[in-house]
Order: C-alpha cells, then sequence, then structure tokens
C-alpha cells in the first residue's frame, strides 16, 4: 500500500488568525490576560459587578479595535520598523539616497 504525503502550502507564511498578523496575536492576548486579573481584582475590591463588567468590556472593546487597526496598519513586521527607525539617532537618518548615488558617479 503506497502512502500518501501532502504539501504543506503554508511553510513560510506569517502567522495569522483571523485578520491578525503575527505578534498581534500576543498583543491580543497579553491585552486579555491583563483585563481578567484586573476584573478579578476590581470584583475582590468590592466593586459592583455591572460597573467591572462595563469597564472591562468596554477596554475589550478598546483593546480589540486598536489590536486590529495596528495590525491592518502596519502588517507583520512595520510596528517594528517604525520603533527600530524611532529609536535611530537624528544625526544618523538619511532622508534622502543622493548621498549613495553620488558616491558612483564620483
Amino acid at each position: 500500500m503506497a502512502s500518501v504525503y501532502y504539501i504543506n502550502k503554508g511553510i513560510n507564511k506569517p502567522l495569522e488568525f483571523k485578520g491578525l498578523k503575527a505578534q498581534y496575536i500576543a498583543y491580543l492576548a497579553i491585552g486579555l490576560v491583563f483585563l481578567l486579573i484586573a476584573f478579578a481584582v476590581l470584583y475582590l475590591i468590592g466593586v459592583s459587578l455591572y460597573l467591572c463588567l462595563f469597564l472591562i468590556g468596554g477596554s475589550g472593546f478598546i483593546l480589540f479595535t486598536q489590536v486590529y487597526r495596528l495590525s491592518h496598519k502596519y502588517g507583520e513586521h512595520g510596528l517594528m520598523k517604525k520603533a527600530a527607525k524611532s529609536a535611530i539617532p537624528q544625526y544618523l537618518r538619511v532622508s534622502s539616497r543622493r548621498i549613495f548615488t553620488d558616491l558612483k558617479r564620483k
């Protein structure tokens, strides 16, 4: 009997779940864990259950919308590139390629 092997066509593709790409899944998971802990703390302190639900529900909605917005705006690596670009000192930034293209001409 011959074995049947299937080719995995998803090799080297970024991880994606319901529109969230790459590291944004982790950001959402960390935010949800934080909201769960915040709910438990608020409830144990004695805050009204309805107020807890309203606060955590509103925060959860804001968390979801912001993470999805970042995911769609920056994509898989864009947020890391933005953070790296802002970490470069001002005197090292080059806004034009003219410096490098003039090197070839001389």
